[in-house]
């Protein structure tokens, strides 16, 4: 008998995990900086994250990723984690929270 699935249980765990990861260089966690675009969970517990950087060039461009996968991989239910890197659209400083541009002096 398969195990059920609560997707949307596990999407708001993928989510605080995520919130947990922080680019080095700011002090805002990497979902606040608006750097993950979208969160799926599959029927089998897999996450899949689609995610972008503060800049192609940024220095932690492989350890971020790496980051995320390993953080959302401990949560139980979830069997996998891979987080897709894209740069379509382009972050910019809009896509971060409220908090985040409050944190950083933006607002």
């Amino acid at each position: 008998m398969e195990q059920n699935i609560n997707i949307e249980e596990l999407k708001e765990k993928v989510i605080e995990a995520i919130k947990t990861v922080y680019d080095p260089e700011i002090p805002i966690n990497i979902y606040e900086l608006g750097l993950i675009y979208d969160v799926q969970i599959t029927a089998e517990g897999d996450a899949v994250i689609l995610m972008t950087l503060t800049a192609p060039n940024c220095p932690e461009a492989m350890s971020i990723p790496i980051d995320v996968e390993h953080k959302v991989r401990e949560i139980e239910g979830i069997k996998d984690a891979k987080a897709i890197v894209t740069f379509d659209p382009p972050w910019d400083r809009n896509m971060m929270s409220e908090a985040a541009m409050l944190e950083l002096g933006f607002l």
